[in-house]
């Protein structure tokens, strides 16, 4: 981790830590309408993603493809919805959201939706899942 990184206030309150990879920390939003990843690299300062060195722009690239890819197995999914739009919290960090076709925003952006937060039990069964297929701490 780099000196003076920590973690928006905003990101650790809408989420809940699912695993640590290499470059980042993916988090699972708290909004039972889809499974929602973000990861946030470690680095501190970063807003951008051309603010990482072309090595950890790869590895962010390739951290969130793996975590795409275990949305996937999670449950049906129409689209994955890839952003790092950053209007709220500056700190760099991408949203990565299991889209159905008949989701509660289907087609619209899943951003300023009221969330439904996830049932205790529910919510850390998928994280369970989730750390298996991401396969990090």
């Amino acid at each position: 981790m780099t000196a003076g990184w920590s973690l928006h206030p905003r990101l650790e309150s809408d989420s809940v830590a699912v695993a640590t990879l290499p470059l980042s920390d993916v988090r699972l939003m708290d909004n039972a309408h889809y499974p929602w990843l973000v990861l946030v690299p470690r680095i501190a300062g970063a807003v951008e993603w051309i603010d990482l060195d072309e090595r950890d722009r790869h590895r962010l690239l390739d951290e969130t493809t793996r975590c795409a890819n275990a949305l996937r197995v999670v449950g049906q999914v129409d689209k994955l919805n890839i952003a790092a739009i950053g209007n709220v919290v500056s700190q760099l960090h991408v949203h990565v959201v299991a889209r159905r076709n008949d989701d509660a925003c289907w087609p619209s952006p899943v951003w300023g939706g009221p969330a439904l937060p996830y049932a205790p039990a529910a919510r850390d069964a998928l994280v369970a899942r989730l750390r298996g297929l991401i396969g990090a701490a």
